[in-house]
């Protein structure tokens, strides 16, 4: 008698303890999600400025106004469920296409006195800082996440429920290299 209450004492434990893990480990994963999703928040106002500053372009030079709402065209959002190479590529895509118009920029500098220019590339670089925190939020999160899966005996219940690892976000070198947008 007392060794069937013992081991139901045993296995009740254990339980509670998968259990415990399972909602710590998917707490964690959605602190990951919504990371990314914020990401995501701040590249979609960055796409917003830039298409501004597209339209303006528009009066300046039709054929990188195209060319650049084409690219703008090819966008794709980025939410809690992307993955860290989508969240890239999208970075690449803007790097892109805020390295189009300071080469038109140059070319006109009326452009560069424009007040709706100035006032939105404040507005460009306001959303860059804030991707950058997004960026040092999202990898922090899956800093921990990985961990929690990775370390013995959380490791056990996160292979029992398929909880895998998360990929972080790499900075970009050619970013370091990119001429400041900065009037």
């Amino acid at each position: 008698m007392i060794t069937t209450i013992i081991v139901i004492a045993v296995v009740a434990v254990l339980v509670l303890w998968v259990i415990s893990v399972q909602r710590k480990l998917v707490s964690a994963e959605e602190i990951v999600k919504n990371a990314m999703s914020q990401i995501g928040v701040q590249q979609s106002s960055r796409w917003d400025a830039l298409t501004g500053l597209v339209e303006l372009l528009k009066s300046y030079n039709e054929h990188e106004y195209n060319t650049l709402r084409d690219v703008i065209a090819a966008r794709s959002n980025i939410g809690s469920n992307s993955s860290a190479a989508e969240a890239q590529a999208q970075e690449d895509l803007i790097t892109k296409v805020m390295s189009r118009i300071s080469v038109v920029a140059e070319q006109y500098p009326n452009i560069k006195a424009d007040t709706m220019y100035v006032n939105t590339m404040n507005s460009v670089n306001t959303y860059e800082n804030q991707v950058r925190m997004s960026r040092m939020t999202y990898n922090d999160s899956v800093t921990r996440y990985n961990r929690m899966i990775r370390q013995i005996p959380d490791s056990i219940v996160a292979s029992i429920f398929r909880f895998t690892e998360k990929d972080y976000l790499k900075e970009v070198a050619a970013k370091a290299d990119m001429p400041s947008l900065k009037i």
